[in-house]
């Protein structure tokens, strides 16, 4: 079987990625490349999508042509996965957006779910889940729980991520073997607090600049 984890390789998704991580970077130009990056993600992620055809009209004549037929959901896991909805809802204007509240314990590292805009029935039909970072996989599995529980079959559900660990992808991996990843990179190590290395910071903090000594 195909692997299910993306890792995609690209010399503008490099650049951008390399920015992002410099401590020198703004808050204006980390939320510029995380919206650039998304939109890759999202364009590469949405290859397979089932198409509906239908006629219209040019100028000049009648012409054949197609929609996405699959209703649309985005699940961004609040507040760092907000840097990506705006570029994936370029892609699907008419996305349903579906926000998940989940935080990290600082002392146990475990996710606590505090909020969840999913409605009683599933209205989508693929449901892309938006966490800009994969460190040690638990908020991921956390929402990925969430959306199965909702009702959406795990092959529904497209996760997207700017960056992840090994240790928290092979995780996310081994709990839902049948879960797409989109990554743009895996960075090899986890701190003792569970940070990415070298990887990107806090995201939210750096999205919103609200970054504190």
């Amino acid at each position: 079987m195909a692997s299910q984890v993306h890792v995609l390789k690209h010399p503008l998704i490099n650049t951008r990625l390399s920015k992002l991580r410099q401590t020198s970077t703004s808050s204006k130009e980390f939320r510029e490349g995380i919206h650039d990056i998304s939109l890759m993600l999202g364009i590469e992620a949405s290859r397979d999508l089932e198409e509906e055809q239908f006629v219209g009209q040019t100028p000049i004549g009648t012409f054949t042509g197609t929609t996405i037929k699959p209703r649309i959901g985005l699940t961004p896991i609040l507040r760092a996965g907000m840097g990506m909805t705006d570029a994936m809802l370029n892609l699907f204007p008419a996305a349903q957006v579906y926000h998940l509240g989940i935080f990290r314990e600082k002392v146990t590292l475990q996710p606590v779910e505090y909020y969840s805009k999913l409605p009683s029935d599933v209205t989508v039909d693929i449901v892309y889940l938006l966490d800009p970072l994969i460190a040690t996989g638990g908020t991921a599995c956390a929402a990925l729980q969430m959306l199965l529980d909702w009702g959406v079959p795990v092959k529904h559900i497209k996760l997207l991520c700017i960056l992840g660990s090994q240790a928290g992808i092979e995780r996310v991996k081994s709990e839902f073997p049948d879960l797409e990843i989109w990554v743009s990179t895996i960075d090899p190590e986890l701190t003792n607090k569970g940070l990415i290395s070298p990887g990107l910071g806090d995201t939210g903090d750096r999205l919103y600049n609200t970054l504190r000594e």
